[in-house]
C-alpha cells in the first residue's frame, strides 16, 4: 500500500466530513445537550418543590392530630369527627381542599391504623412520604406508650443506630483513600455508555460513507486511481480523525459551558445543588438545601473518591480502547458496506456485529456489582466486548497486566479482521446489482 495515497484519501475523507453542516450542527449541539444534562438535574433538585396542598383530615382514631402540623408541603384541617367519609368525598371539589385523609383504627386496637387518601389529582411522592412518615410516627409512639415501660423511648433511641460504612482502599504502600462505591458505579456506567455510543456511531458512519460512494458510482472513479484497500483504510482513518476531532471539541465546549454556568449561578450554589442531587439518588437528604458538609460526611466522601481516582490512566485507556475498538468495528462495517448498495440491505449482515456490542453493554451492568466476576473478566478480554467492558471495570481498579493483555488482544484481532475485511472490500466494492449475503462474503474472503 502507498502511504502517500492513503494520506491523500485520509485528507479528503476528513475535510469532506468536517465541512458538512451535519458535522458542525452535531459538534455544537451535543455539548449543549451534555451541559444541559449536567446542569438541569441540579436545578431540578433545587427548585422542584411541590406546591403546598390543603389536607382535610377525618381522624376516627383521635390519634394523629398532634403530628399533623403545617409544613411547606401541606396545610392540615381537621373535621369534627361526626361527618361521613362519603359526604366529604362528594363535597371535596367545592370545598377548597385538595386531599381528604381518612384515618381509622385497624381492627379493635390502636396499635395500627388504616389510612386512605382521596384527592382531585394523584399525590406527589414527597407529599405521600410526609403523610406516611407522620402516621407511622403516631403509631410508633402510641405503641411505645401502651407498653407502659419506664424509660422505653430512651431505650429505643439508644438501641437504634444510624451506622454507616465508610470504605477505604489501600495501595501497596499502605496509604488509604476514601472509596465511595456509588461514584465508581456512576463513572463506570458513563464510560461504558460513552464508548458504546461512540464506536456504534462512528463505525456506522464508515459503513454509510462506503454505501454512499458505491451507490453513487463515485467509487468507480476512485478505484481507477487507488487500490481498494488503500481506499478502505484511508476512509477508516479519516473518519477516526473526524471522530477524535469531534470528541475533543465536545470535551472543550462542554467544559466551557459548564464553567460558564457555574460562574453565572455561583460555584457554591452549583456544587451544593449537584451534591443535593447525588445525595437524593443515593438515598440521603430528601429536601432543602444542603448545609456545609463535614470532611467525613457522605458528600465529602464523594469528592474524595472523585479526586483519588486514576484519571490519567482512565483517559489514556479510554483513548486506546476507543481507537482500536473503533478500528476493529469500522473495518468490519466497511466490509459490510462494500457488499450492499443501500443501507436497507445491511440489516441482516449487521447482526453478527451488533450482538457483541450489545452483549458488551449488558455485561457492563454486571460490572457495576461484581467487577471481578468471571463473566466481566472474560468480557474485558474478548476483543469484541473488551472496549466497553474494560472501560466499565477501570474505576474499580484493574491490574496493569490485564489492561495490557486486553489491548494486545484487541490490536491483534483488529489486524486479523482488517486483513479479512480488506479482501472482502476489494471484491464487494465493485459488485453491483446484487445484494450481498454471508455466503458471498465467505466466497470473497477465500478469493486470492
Amino acid at each position: 500500500m502507498n502511504l502517500h495515497t492513503i494520506g491523500v484519501i485520509i485528507s479528503r475523507e476528513y475535510l469532506n466530513k468536517v465541512k458538512k453542516k451535519s458535522f458542525l450542527i452535531i459538534t455544537f449541539l451535543v455539548p449543549v445537550l451534555f451541559a444541559a444534562l449536567t446542569i438541569l438535574p441540579t436545578l431540578i433538585m433545587l427548585f422542584a418543590k411541590e406546591e403546598g396542598k390543603n389536607i382535610l383530615i377525618l381522624d376516627r382514631s383521635a390519634l394523629v392530630r398532634a403530628y399533623m402540623t403545617d409544613s411547606d408541603l401541606a396545610r392540615y384541617t381537621f373535621c369534627n369527627g361526626t361527618e361521613e367519609a362519603d359526604s366529604l368525598k362528594a363535597a371535596l371539589p367545592a370545598s377548597g381542599q385538595d386531599v381528604l385523609l381518612v384515618v381509622t383504627p385497624a381492627g379493635d386496637s390502636l396499635f395500627d391504623l388504616k389510612a386512605e387518601s382521596y384527592s382531585l389529582k394523584p399525590l406527589g411522592e414527597d407529599l405521600k412520604k410526609e403523610l406516611q412518615d407522620r402516621l407511622r410516627l403516631a403509631v410508633k409512639e402510641k405503641r411505645i406508650a401502651d407498653y407502659n415501660i419506664e424509660g422505653l423511648p430512651e431505650i429505643i433511641e439508644n438501641v437504634d443506630s444510624d451506622l454507616s460504612l465508610r470504605s477505604f482502599t489501600l495501595d501497596r504502600q499502605g496509604n488509604e483513600t476514601v472509596s465511595e462505591s456509588g461514584v465508581f458505579m456512576t463513572v463506570s456506567m458513563l464510560l461504558g455508555m460513552m464508548i458504546f455510543l461512540f464506536i456504534t456511531l462512528f463505525s456506522g458512519g464508515v459503513m454509510s460513507s462506503v454505501i454512499e460512494e458505491k451507490s453513487s458510482r463515485v467509487v468507480e472513479v476512485l478505484i481507477s486511481s487507488v487500490r481498494a484497500t488503500e481506499l478502505m483504510f484511508g476512509k477508516i482513518i479519516g473518519v477516526a480523525l473526524v471522530a477524535l476531532t469531534q470528541f475533543f471539541l465536545w470535551i472543550l465546549l462542554t467544559g466551557g459551558l459548564i464553567g460558564l454556568a457555574g460562574g453565572l449561578l455561583g460555584k457554591e450554589f452549583f456544587a451544593q445543588g449537584d451534591m443535593q442531587a447525588m445525595l437524593e439518588m443515593s438515598g440521603g437528604s430528601q429536601t432543602g438545601i444542603l448545609p456545609a458538609m463535614p470532611e467525613n460526611s457522605f458528600a465529602g466522601d464523594l469528592m474524595a473518591t472523585l479526586t483519588s481516582m486514576p484519571w490519567g490512566e482512565i483517559i489514556l485507556c479510554f483513548f486506546l480502547f476507543f481507537l482500536f475498538g473503533y478500528l476493529l468495528y469500522a473495518s468490519l462495517f466497511a466490509a459490510i458496506g462494500s457488499a450492499v448498495e443501500n443501507e436497507a440491505d445491511t440489516q441482516q449482515l449487521q447482526i453478527p456485529l451488533t450482538i457483541p456490542l450489545m452483549l458488551g453493554f449488558f455485561i457492563t451492568v454486571a460490572a457495576f456489582k461484581a467487577p471481578d466476576s468471571p463473566i466481566v473478566w472474560w468480557g474485558s478480554m474478548i476483543p469484541f466486548t473488551s472496549p466497553i467492558v474494560m472501560l466499565a471495570r477501570l474505576p474499580f481498579g484493574v491490574p496493569v497486566w490485564e489492561i495490557v493483555l486486553s489491548i494486545v488482544l484487541l490490536i491483534l484481532t483488529f489486524l486479523a479482521c482488517a486483513w479479512a475485511s480488506a479482501k472482502i472490500y476489494k471484491v464487494g466494492i465493485l459488485m453491483f446489482g446484487k445484494k450481498g449475503s454471508f455466503k458471498d462474503l465467505w466466497k470473497w474472503l477465500q478469493m486470492k
